[in-house]
C-alpha cells in the first residue's frame, strides 16, 4: 500500500468530515453535499464552515466534483486515506465462517478444487469478482505417475502428489504410443523418481536429459520427455481462477462498455492480472491497490484487495477480489483475510 505525507496536514475536523463523506458515498453512491455532511457528521458546524472544509479537501485532492453536481465524491487519494487511516473492519459473521469451513472441507479431490471453491466463496460473499491463484507445490513429492493413450498423438498423464493430490494433464507428443510402451515408461519413472520432491524431480530429469542422452534408449528418453511435460505448469492456462466477473456489470462506476470489455479481456488473457497477483506473493501482508496504483489501465476504476495464503508457513498462492473503488472496504477486507486463512488451513489439513 502507499502512503501520503499530506495526511498529517489534515485537521481532526477535516478528517472526520472526509470519513463521513467517504462512508456516505460508499453506502449511497451519490455525491455528498454540505447539508448532508452537516446532518450526518454530528459536529456543530455551520454550512459555510463545512463548505470551506470541503473546498480545502478538494484543493488537496481528497474529493472532487462530478460534472456540475453541488456534491462531492472521494478521489483515489481520498479512498487511500480512508483505507489507510479510518476503516474499522467488520467481523465476519460466525455462521459465514462456519459455512466457509464446511464448503472447503467438502473438497476432497485436488488443491485446484479447493482454490476454485475459495474463489466461488469470495465472489458470492462480496458480490464482486473473486480471484485465486492455483496453489504452488512447495514441498510436494511425486508418488506415482501413469500414462494412458489418447488419439492424435496425445497422452493422458495422471500424476499423484503427496498421496492425495491427483493431477491430470494432456500431453501432445510427436507420435502415438501403445499402452504397453506407456506402461513401461511409467514403470521406469516410478522406479527412479517416486518419493522425490517435485523440484528435485525436475532437476533430476534435466540432468538425465543432459548426461545420459547418448546411452539412453528411445523409450526411456520419451519417458523423461513425458514426465517433463507432465510436471511443467509454466504455460498452464489455469494459473488462477476467477469467478463473478459479471457481478461487476452491476456497478454504475464500471458500466462503461469499453472499460468492461478491457477488463473482461484481461480476465480472459490472465497475464496482466496474474502479474499483479504475483507481486503479492513476495509479501506476507494484504495488498490493496486503488485505482491506477495497480499500474494496469483496465483497473483504473477498480480496487484490488489481495492477500497470500500459506501451507506450512510457506506462501503458495494469492487470493482476493476485484471490484469498484466504491466498495465497502470495512466488510470486504475481513472477508478476503478470513478466506485466505481458511483456505490455508484446509490445504494444511490434507497433508
Amino acid at each position: 500500500m502507499t502512503s501520503n505525507p499530506g495526511y498529517d496536514n489534515l485537521s481532526e475536523r477535516a478528517r472526520h468530515l472526509l470519513k463521513v463523506l467517504v462512508g456516505r458515498y460508499i453506502d449511497q453512491g451519490q455525491p455528498v453535499g454540505s447539508r448532508t455532511l452537516s446532518r450526518d457528521s454530528g459536529l456543530d458546524l455551520s454550512p459555510a464552515t463545512i463548505r470551506n472544509v470541503m473546498s480545502d479537501l478538494e484543493h488537496m485532492g481528497y474529493i472532487g466534483s462530478p460534472h456540475t453536481s453541488a456534491g462531492r465524491i472521494p478521489t483515489q487519494k481520498g479512498y487511500r486515506f480512508f483505507v489507510d487511516t479510518m476503516v474499522k473492519y467488520d467481523a465476519v459473521d460466525k455462521q459465514e465462517v462456519e459455512a466457509l469451513q464446511a464448503r472447503l472441507a467438502r473438497q476432497t479431490e485436488t488443491d485446484q478444487m479447493l482454490a476454485r471453491a475459495a474463489t466461488d466463496l469470495l465472489s458470492r460473499l462480496t458480490h464482486m469478482a473473486g480471484v485465486v491463484t492455483i496453489p504452488r507445490q512447495v514441498a510436494g513429492s511425486m508418488r506415482h505417475i501413469e500414462f494412458l493413450p489418447l488419439s492424435d498423438h496425445r497422452i493422458l498423464a495422471i500424476l499423484v502428489i503427496n498421496e492425495k493430490d491427483v493431477q491430470n494433464r494432456i500431453l501432445h507428443m510427436d507420435r502415438d504410443y501403445t499402452a504397453s510402451e506407456l506402461t513401461a515408461a511409467a514403470n521406469y519413472l516410478n522406479e527412479h523418481f517416486a518419493g522425490r520432491t517435485l523440484i528435485r524431480v525436475r532437476e533430476k530429469l534435466l540432468a538425465e536429459m543432459r548426461d545420459a542422452r547418448e546411452s539412453m534408449n528411445r523409450l526411456m528418453m520419451d519417458a523423461i520427455v513425458m514426465a517433463q511435460r507432465a510436471l511443467d505448469t509454466e504455460d498452464d492456462d489455469g494459473a488462477y481462477y476467477v469467478t463473478g466477473e459479471t457481478n461487476l456489470m452491476d456497478f454504475d462506476e464500471l458500466s462503461d462498455v469499453g472499460r468492461l470489455r478491457d477488463l473482461f479481456d484481461a480476465f480472459g488473457q490472465k497475464r496482466d492480472i496474474l502479474q499483479l497477483l504475483d507481486r503479492c506473493m513476495d509479501s506476507s501482508n494484504m495488498q490493496i491497490f486503488i485505482g491506477d496504483e495497480s499500474g494496469y489501465g483496465m483497473l483504473d476504476d477498480c480496487s484490488v484487495i489481495a492477500t497470500p495464503y500459506t501451507v506450512d508457513s510457506e506462501v503458495v498462492g494469492v487470493l482476493g477480489v476485484i471490484g469498484p473503488t466504491r466498495m465497502a472496504y470495512e466488510r470486504v477486507i475481513p472477508i478476503v483475510d478470513v478466506t485466505a486463512k481458511l483456505l490455508g488451513s484446509a490445504l494444511n489439513s490434507r497433508d
